[in-house]
């Protein structure tokens, strides 16, 4: 059984702060929780709105259609009234407009007002929730205890309780799960993951919709040890996470898009350096400023050839929540074992959808340093020296006494020293470029899921993972043998399993949130392997499992 719920208003009314204390509520109560935002790029005013997706079992994507709408203002009603069940409801204010018999109107406001304070209507329309879904509020008081102080907290304490008497139960809860899970979203399991990874260095310039990342990263710099820095610009960012990474600290840099255009030439930097270094692009649709709070998978193609010439780096698309966590520790150990830059693809429906999930295991996310001990030899260090799988020995500055180590922007010698002698080059080329051999030994094939002998395959990367996998049980219910394959490693491109499966398939189908169908694009370059198909989602808004579903037995592709 499961329910799911939009809360709608404009942005100042409170929609994150009752969002949060819900989707909070009901995860600790042992229900499944699947949250996903849609908010404009304004403080106030707008159309903005949360989707609550719950359970009693995991819960993997969003839903189109809607039990419960909670309209804070009349927009939200016109907007997605066309969404609700037929035995749905609308709750919402009594000054707030609807002709359907399904609307339940309470003095929201009146009710606030009442308490001294009309702004605490959220709140109001909070406590009539738990009502409605026959669910104690016990839980929901320790919250606001804890987020507001002194005369406010009592206020909304009151009008939950109001909010609560205002109504009848209409929901039936199933059973609630006794597992104790935990609710986290993509860019905090991101940031947990690069601490357990070691990570003590995170430099970044606020940029929607990484910067969650960051404010998780101050939020427990003190405590986990680390150093945060909130630089000028993304350039400042990148090139201090650079710095950080040749002094021997595990460093990381985060932003989007338009601030990953900015970094371009620095991951250069770090590339003819061989400096380790993670790099999150949290996407959202472009170009230049785009669709500031949307999602979009548009920086595959952009990140894999990122700043002028060639050199070896590493990207890796977040597929999930608990995705996000493992594959982040590890990108920091591959871009120490390869000295390489290890790119992060998420994008905003990851990054700001929160999902109960399985506590993390830290017991599984090892730290490997790649140190090279201290040489037999004094003076310069030998930093670039060539070697027969391309990884040369890495030392800090001040590492070892009387051991220098020297870095250049420029092609340079095994020493460090600039050169442009024709053999230096063309060895420093090919031993860069030699390490995706070895890497490609350490490519994580895609997951697959779905019939062993799928007529149709359907290909995805990144954030498709939820609503692809359950799009394939819509399809095995109508007797459809599908299969599905979602990258993580994304490049090089893990091909393996990809040649498998596509050989198996009678018809191939990309489904992208890009106009182009860039993976299908990546695939056809470095395998010949065309798709017959693509279901592609373009204008910024998150992509369903129902989507794909209706695409699919429509054959709208």
């Amino acid at each position: 059984m499961e329910y799911n719920i939009l809360i709608g208003g404009e942005a100042g009314q409170g929609i994150e702060t009752i969002s949060d204390i819900l989707e909070k509520t009901l995860n600790n109560m042992g229900y499944y929780v699947y949250s996903s935002k849609d908010y404009m790029s304004r403080v106030k005013g707008g159309h903005n709105f949360t989707q609550i997706r719950l359970g009693d079992y995991p819960i993997h994507s969003h839903w189109p259609y809607l039990d419960l709408i909670i309209a804070l203002d009349e927009k939200t009603v016109k907007l997605h009234r066309d969404r609700l069940k037929p035995n749905g409801c609308i709750l919402c204010d009594m000054s707030i407009k609807n002709e359907g018999a399904n609307t339940l109107r309470i003095p929201l406001i009146g009710i606030a007002k009442s308490l001294g304070n009309p702004r605490m209507a959220n709140t109001v329309a909070l406590g009539a929730v738990y009502k409605l879904f026959g669910l104690s509020y016990d839980r929901a008081i320790e919250h606001l205890n804890a987020r507001f102080a002194n005369k406010f907290r009592e206020e909304n304490i009151k009008a939950l309780k109001e909010g609560y008497e205002a109504v009848s139960q209409l929901f039936t809860m199933p059973q609630p799960s006794t597992v104790k899970n935990i609710l986290i979203n993509g860019n905090e399991a991101c940031a947990l993951g690069a601490l357990a990874a070691g990570c003590a260095y995170y430099s970044a310039y606020p940029m929607t919709p990484s910067t969650t990342i960051m404010k998780f990263m101050t939020r427990y710099a003190e405590k986990a040890g680390i150093f945060v820095d909130q630089a000028e610009d993304e350039i400042a960012a990148i090139n201090s996470a650079i710095g950080a990474s040749y002094a021997g600290i595990r460093a990381m840099t985060g932003t989007s898009g338009g601030g990953f255009s900015l970094m371009v030439e620095a991951l250069g930097l770090a590339g003819v350096t061989e400096t380790p270094l993670v790099v999150a692009n949290v996407q959202r649709p472009g170009p230049a400023t785009g669709l500031s709070t949307r999602t979009e998978q548009s920086d595959l193609l952009f990140v894999i050839s990122a700043a002028q010439g060639e050199f070896p780096r590493m990207v890796i698309a977040l597929r999930n929540t608990e995705d996000a966590f493992y594959q982040t520790a590890r990108a920091f150990n591959l871009a120490e074992k390869y000295q390489i830059p290890v790119i992060l693809l998420s994008d905003e429906y990851l990054s700001d959808c929160k999902v109960t999930t399985k506590p993390y295991d830290f017991d599984k996310v090892t730290i490997e340093r790649y140190l090279t001990e201290k040489p037999e030899y004094e003076g310069i260090f030998r930093r670039y020296e060539v070697t027969t799988d391309g990884i040369s020995p890495r030392i800090f500055p001040s590492q070892y006494e009387n051991v220098f180590v020297l870095a250049d922007s420029h092609e340079h010698d095994e020493y460090g020293h600039i050169s442009e002698n024709v053999d230096i080059r063309n060895s420093m080329v090919r031993k860069r470029m030699k390490k995706m051999e070895l890497l490609r030994k350490d490519l994580m094939e895609p997951d697959y899921f779905g019939s062993e002998k799928p007529e149709l395959l359907l290909i995805g990367w990144g954030s498709t993972y939820g609503p692809l996998y359950e799009a394939l049980r819509l399809l095995k219910a109508d007797g459809i043998e599908a299969g599905a394959l979602v990258f993580g490693d994304i490049w090089p491109l893990p091909q393996n399993r990809l040649l498998h499966y596509c050989d198996k398939a009678k018809k191939i189908i990309n489904v992208e949130q890009n106009y182009t169908g860039q993976l299908a694009s990546l695939i056809a370059q470095q395998t010949g392997i065309r798709c017959h198909g693509s279901i592609l989602k373009y204008d910024g808004r998150q992509m369903d499992s129902y989507f794909i579903y209706k695409a699919v037995k429509e054959g709208d592709y």
